[in-house]
């Protein structure tokens, strides 16, 4: 089982990186790639089917900015794309974030890109372990007992607060 991270600056890598962490902890195999489909769209189209043809099931990918690289990859792939719209401190322009998620979520009919928050690539590692969770018993197991965990927390610091 494989999930390919994609990226299309080395300064979305801050971001990027906590996918990968939430990834390791589920001991999920990836594979991560900085590919900018405005400057390397050949590149792109190839990594895209060498990552096919090696058994990759999932594919995330975050952009700033415009935010055309999750939807450059599902145009080319029935693989499951997951993108993180990111925040870039830059000075073009930016505003926020909010033109990278309306880039995401405004994708024509059939190009599906699953979209979550800004700059939340922790949501889209666990999105792509739900994915997973559907075919593999290991990673469903693993992600019940994540789930309960994080609940029985929940619980205790509620009472906690509670009784302060």
């Amino acid at each position: 089982m494989k999930v390919a991270i994609f990226f299309g600056s080395i300064s979305d890598k801050s971001i990027m990186k906590i996918t990968a962490e939430v990834l390791h902890t589920f001991n999920i195999s990836y594979k991560s790639y900085v590919i900018s489909a405005h400057r390397l769209p050949d590149i792109l189209s190839n990594t895209i089917k060498k990552i096919e043809s090696e058994g990759t099931e999932v594919i995330i990918a975050g952009a700033g900015l415009s935010a055309h690289l999750p939807g450059f990859i599902s145009s080319k792939t029935i693989l499951p794309v997951i993108g993180i719209p990111i925040h870039c401190n830059n000075n073009y322009g930016s505003l926020g974030g909010i033109d990278a998620l309306l880039s995401m979520v405004q994708m024509p009919k059939d190009v599906p890109v699953a979209t979550v928050g800004i700059n939340n690539s922790y949501n889209a590692a666990l999105f792509a372990i739900h994915i997973l969770a559907t075919k593999y018993k290991d990673v469903r197991k693993l992600l019940l007992e994540f789930k309960m965990k994080k609940k029985k927390k929940f619980i205790t610091e509620i009472k906690q607060r509670l009784l302060s």
